[in-house]
């Protein structure tokens, strides 16, 4: 690939471009990996903001329908909208169905819009390990909004939230109690619930969850990065396309205040710190699976079958022969 080439394409917009970038930071072959390093260092401060929203909900809640009519009231105002969605890649043959442009017929047909389904593959946290490399490339490209749409997976689906500057989470009417809203986890990271299929005979339910998070929301400790009344749970219905409007506005005010604040800056710094020791943390868990060190790996897990070592004690002994083998010796 021309890196420079690619990086000038890229930053006219050009869709194609992108999604050969976007292939290409996905790849796992070592030579593309210094290719994608030297592209993102390439585009590295074309001064672009996108508003990056990340969502997340329980399988079923209606995220792609979702997703789908509120990109095309975002085309509908001349925006231009991105939508990076993570399939569940299985766990037995590691294969994703991908089937997002499908699900989203005419918002993948509009100009106006670009979508993008990856695999999760291994990665945890309802989002694959390149997301955040496709976020960088999809702001270059000039996307005024980027949506981030996490496998779905539930409580644990935290991580998109280090990488978007919105989060909302979907759910379902009757879907929990009050108590069911104060438990931790994904609920603290959460900006905006909204609460989906709000219409037909599921509106009354519909009401009665959104005045449960309501109360909920209150329980919660209070965050430097949210004005009064945020977080908030709002009603919506993708379907008969209601409450949509209200929700972007409030998504606009949040932003608006965070950037007159300076959380906004001090949010995006604090993320960029937490992949740069999430990149260390998996460059030290691929060595491990490389030769030699493999090979004592598997001699060490053999002791620890055999009941020779605790676990502990066998992962410290390789561990600190691999840092000290990496870093010359000067590991402690």
């Amino acid at each position: 690939m021309d890196i420079a080439a690619t990086a000038t394409q890229i930053l006219a917009g050009e869709r194609r471009a992108l999604a050969r970038a976007i292939t290409l930071v996905e790849s796992g072959r070592s030579d593309h990996r210094a290719q994608a390093t030297n592209l993102l260092e390439t585009l590295r401060g074309h001064g672009r903001t996108a508003l990056r929203i990340g969502l997340s909900g329980t399988p079923g809640v209606g995220k792609s329908t979702f997703i789908e009519t509120f990109g095309l009231m975002l085309t509908g105002m001349g925006k231009r909208v991105a939508v990076l969605a993570v399939d569940p890649s299985s766990a037995r043959s590691g294969g994703s169905i991908l089937g997002d442009k499908t699900r989203m017929e005419r918002l993948s047909r509009d100009a106006n819009a670009f979508i993008r389904p990856s695999p999760s593959q291994t990665h945890l946290g309802g989002v694959a390990r390149r997301t955040r490399e496709a976020i960088d490339l999809s702001e270059a490209a000039g996307f005024d909004v980027i949506l981030i749409e996490t496998v779905g997976v539930g409580q644990s689906e935290t991580v998109v939230a280090e990488m978007s500057d919105i989060f909302l989470l979907l759910l379902a009417p009757a879907g929990g109690d009050e108590l069911q809203g104060v438990k931790r986890g994904i609920m603290e990271m959460a900006d905006l619930i909204l609460v989906n299929k709000a219409d037909g005979d599921l509106r009354a339910a519909a009401t009665r969850t959104c005045a449960d998070y309501t109360g909920a929301l209150r329980l919660l400790r209070k965050r430097a990065q949210d004005p009064e009344g945020f977080p908030k749970a709002q009603m919506v219905s993708a379907l008969e396309d209601t409450g949509l409007q209200l929700a972007w506005e409030e998504m606009e005010k949040l932003a608006h205040w965070r950037r007159e604040t300076g959380h906004w800056d001090r949010i995006r710094a604090e993320q960029a710190r937490y992949w740069f020791e999430a990149e260390v943390r998996e460059g030290l868990l691929a060595r491990l699976r490389r030769e030699p060190v493999r090979g004592a790996m598997l001699a060490l897990a053999d002791r620890v079958e055999a009941g020779e070592i605790t676990a502990a004690a066998a992962a410290g002994e390789l561990l600190d022969g691999t840092l000290a083998g990496s870093m010359g010796g000067s590991a402690n």
